[in-house]
């Protein structure tokens, strides 16, 4: 009973990730016609969020779930396609070696992107207030959560950043990450991770076996747990990237595929560039 919501929230992580890679990889010219009918499609997305809130069924919470991945996948597009991003789009200042002139600079980078992020969050919120079906304002947080955890973790310095090769309008966001072989950040990203997993899987595997909370919380559990493996790839010398290398549109899908799916995190990595 448990594989179909673990097998659903694989699924949409994995073809959500692979169109991403798709539509970044094309070329530059088709970005604002993509990102615009993405958007339509994730204006209808918050729409059904709102209509199947009161829907306390199993089939309800795996709509909600696909919404909200729909959702995070817009903005991410936004992202990696250098649309929505933020104020400063240069390398860190040579001076800026650490304290708050370094992280502002870096914060700068990104701010208008992870304001958009809340604000939708908020909005997720605000549509199913009151409502049974919390599916996707909760996977909306997780992935915004997770996200936060990992972009933090790469500014502070991690091992694996796999930075060889950028996409030239994102190259500046080299300079602010960090390889170290750690950062006292990491365990407790960790334990976060695997706390949230194991939070959704009891909360799931505590309500009757069928329901919309089971399927809930069991596709939270598995999307958290995804988290958590890609926390690990942070520190561990693997390219994930390799995964997604056929989806790339474009002669040189090798390489853009790795920066593409490193940086878009569908489950919170879109700072983690390859």
């Amino acid at each position: 009973m448990i594989l179909p919501p673990l097998i659903f929230a694989f699924l949409m992580w994995f073809i959500g990730t692979a169109a991403i890679v798709w539509l970044d990889s094309r070329p530059r010219t088709t970005y604002a016609t993509s990102l615009a009918l993405a958007g339509l499609v994730a204006i209808a997305a918050i729409v059904l969020v709102g209509v199947r809130a009161g829907d306390a069924s199993a089939a309800g919470a795996y709509t909600a779930f696909a919404a909200a991945i729909v959702i995070w996948g817009w903005h991410e597009m936004s992202f990696l396609m250098g649309i929505v991003a933020g104020p400063n789009r240069a390398e860190c200042p040579a001076d800026a070696t650490g304290g708050w002139k370094r992280f502002s600079a870096a914060t700068a980078t990104v701010i208008h992107h992870e304001l958009a992020i809340a604000a939708t969050a908020i909005v997720l919120f605000a549509v199913t207030w009151g409502q049974p079906n919390q599916t996707a304002p909760l996977t909306f947080l997780l992935l915004f959560v997770l996200r936060l955890s990992a972009k933090f973790n790469l500014y502070l310095g991690v091992p694996n950043l796999s930075d060889e090769v950028f996409p030239d309008h994102l190259v500046y966001l080299k300079s602010y990450f960090r390889k170290r072989r750690g950062n006292a950040l990491f365990p407790f990203s960790i334990v976060l991770s695997v706390g949230l997993t194991a939070w959704a899987w009891l909360a799931g595997q505590g309500a009757p076996a069928g329901s919309g909370a089971w399927a809930s919380g069991t596709l939270l559990a598995g999307l958290a747990a995804l988290g958590v493996v890609e926390h690990c790839f942070l520190v561990l010398p693997l390219r994930d990237a390799k995964l997604f290398q056929w989806a790339s549109s474009t002669s040189a899908g090798t390489a853009k595929a790795a920066i593409i799916l490193e940086q878009a995190g569908i489950l919170e990595q879109a700072g983690k560039i390859k």
